[in-house]
């Protein structure tokens, strides 16, 4: 069975198709087990569901909820923002919606701020300042949950900057406004109160979110999840697209020794389309219901 548990949509987050893309592209892959993880939102599950399971394909509810996470002999115990997937909640849990409704306000409040900063850097510059009217295109540009990669893509559009890469390393990097300031202990709490399975995704993903920030050294990773983390975590992602033999291995020992789920997928955010690539054992299927 193919399996990819770890994908994002343009319906409700930062990707570039829509649900029903995914899921027509899902059924041409011959993918068996999947589930879509947009960031901070589960408006997209109900309907996921009933497409997957209309065209034969199995499905887990999934959500990918950023964390702040400090640890007192790293990073000088400043915060770092980490990566939780969410599986088998209840999309229709009071609190989990509610708290998504939260982060989905403050995503905008921080987009907003973030333009204020870029525009101090194009008066520097000379450009003219992006404006209010600029802010709504952007809003409408994101179909789920607004991010700096819509604004990145903004910027691409209005040929301030030649790509995404460009757009991140000329400002939004040092325009940056904090996310959302959830932490872990409340996003796991948050996600088993209603009924799901907490996992932390791609803990050594080299170009993301990740312990990375903290170390580079896998076992000084572990250390930190056994110290500070354990008791918030069901399961650890050990593959992943960016994973390479070591990591993957490394986390599949970790996993068995704590007795924690193991899961995988692709991240796949269609630029590429890589959903389905990741190679994901049978056995990980056999640790949900479905």
């Amino acid at each position: 069975m193919i399996i990819d548990l770890h994908i994002h949509s343009k319906t409700c987050s930062d990707g570039n198709l829509s649900v029903k893309e995914i899921i027509e592209e899902a059924r041409a892959r011959k993918i068996g087990l999947m589930s879509i993880t947009d960031h901070d939102a589960i408006g997209c599950q109900e309907k996921a569901m009933a497409l997957a399971k209309k065209n034969g394909i199995h499905y887990i509810y999934g959500v990918e909820l950023n964390v702040s996470f400090s640890h007192p002999q790293f990073h000088n115990g400043k915060s770092v923002s980490l990566d939780l997937l969410g599986y088998q909640f209840d999309i229709n849990n009071k609190a989990l919606k509610k708290q998504l409704q939260q982060i989905g306000k403050y995503r905008e409040e921080r987009a907003r701020k973030i333009l204020e900063k870029i525009n101090a850097e194009f008066e520097k510059e000379g450009l003219k300042k992006l404006t209010k009217n600029d802010l709504i295109e952007i809003q409408n540009s994101a179909d789920g949950a607004l991010g700096r990669p819509h604004i990145a893509d903004y910027l691409v559009s209005k040929n301030i900057v030649r790509d995404r890469q460009e757009a991140f390393d000329k400002y939004l990097v040092k325009c940056n406004v904090p996310k959302y300031p959830l932490h872990i202990e409340e996003a796991s709490s948050l996600l088993r109160n209603a009924g799901g399975i907490v996992v932390l995704a791609h803990p050594n993903d080299p170009h993301g979110t990740s312990l990375i920030k903290l170390t580079r050294s896998l076992h000084e990773q572990t250390d930190i999840i056994e110290d500070s983390m354990l008791s918030y975590l069901d399961g650890i992602e050990c593959w992943h697209s960016r994973n390479n033999a070591k990591t993957t291995n490394h986390y599949i020992n970790f996993s068995k020794k704590h007795g924690l789920i193991m899961t995988g997928g692709s991240d796949c955010h269609q630029k590429p389309i890589i959903m389905g690539t990741v190679k994901v054992p049978d056995f990980v299927s056999q640790q949900f219901n479905w």
